[in-house]
């Protein structure tokens, strides 16, 4: 047994999900969420992803791929692998047509693959919000107008007052993941609001992880953004602290004690 840990202490972290594994559906064209993840996992958890394919970020282009095929057979084949949870990567795509539409999205997951606990980018950002006992939010999107206005429907049916809110009219995937993380910042930056208790930043190619701590120092309240409540979200429902520090204080429960190796 000696000999055997005298061994592994000399190899290097492979990125095993002996802690959790992670799987997530996600759009073919997009790059942050799993990027994002990745920054935010300590060791022991894993990102295996499956792809599906977004035809343009409108309303039309999200009801288009969420009724394609595609969809069944990228959590079937994602539920296939030993994974302990499943994530649907789609903030939109979930909160498309409200809360009903989100749940139901859930019971299609589980039928699919009926292994892993389910959640979804929408379920996790209610989750996320509780978690901070957040009430009145400010919005920040890069959607077009017509999905803009849904996130904020799905938001204030849930409790969540939108006391402010900006969007940036991107209708094309790739070019959501084109805005810098300082564009981000500045945007959350003017449309604080004093009665709001927290911030929501909305879009799962949209980066903004690695701004959260400077925004909650600057603002002085939580700030959750689609991926950060996604991750979370995972680690939630698997029971595992695996989140590295400085992403906000949503992980304030969910910190991974710091790893030891033997020199």
């Amino acid at each position: 047994m000696n000999d055997l840990h005298n061994l592994s202490s000399r190899f290097r972290y492979d990125g095993n999900g002996s802690k959790a594994r992670i799987g997530l559906i996600f759009m073919a064209s997009s790059v942050v969420m799993e990027s994002e993840m990745w920054a935010m996992a300590a060791e022991g958890v894993a990102v295996h992803t499956t792809r599906i394919k977004l035809p343009k970020v409108t309303v039309e282009g999200i009801e288009e791929m969420m009724n394609a095929p595609e969809l069944e057979q990228a959590a079937r084949l994602l539920g296939s692998a030993p994974i302990d949870v499943l994530c649907f990567g789609g903030t939109s795509a979930s909160f498309l047509h409200g809360t009903a539409y989100d749940h139901a999205l859930i019971k299609k997951l589980k039928s699919w693959a009926p292994g892993p606990k389910i959640t979804t980018a929408s379920t996790a950002t209610l989750a996320a919000l509780a978690e901070v006992k957040a009430g009145p939010v400010v919005l920040a999107t890069p959607y077009v107008d017509g999905v803009h206005a849904r996130a904020i429907r799905f938001l204030e049916e849930n409790g969540h007052k939108v006391l402010k809110h900006k969007n940036l009219g991107i209708d094309t995937d790739q070019a959501l993941a084109e805005v810098p993380i300082e564009r981000v910042y500045d945007m959350v930056m003017e449309i604080d609001h004093p009665d709001a208790t927290a911030v929501f930043i909305s879009c799962t190619n949209f980066w903004s992880v690695g701004a959260i701590e400077a925004l909650e120092a600057a603002l002085g309240k939580p700030v959750i953004s689609a991926v950060q409540a996604s991750f979370w979200h995972c680690l939630e429902v698997s029971g595992v602290n695996g989140a590295k520090p400085g992403y906000g204080r949503l992980f304030n429960k969910r910190i991974a004690p710091a790893e030891v190796h033997d020199g």
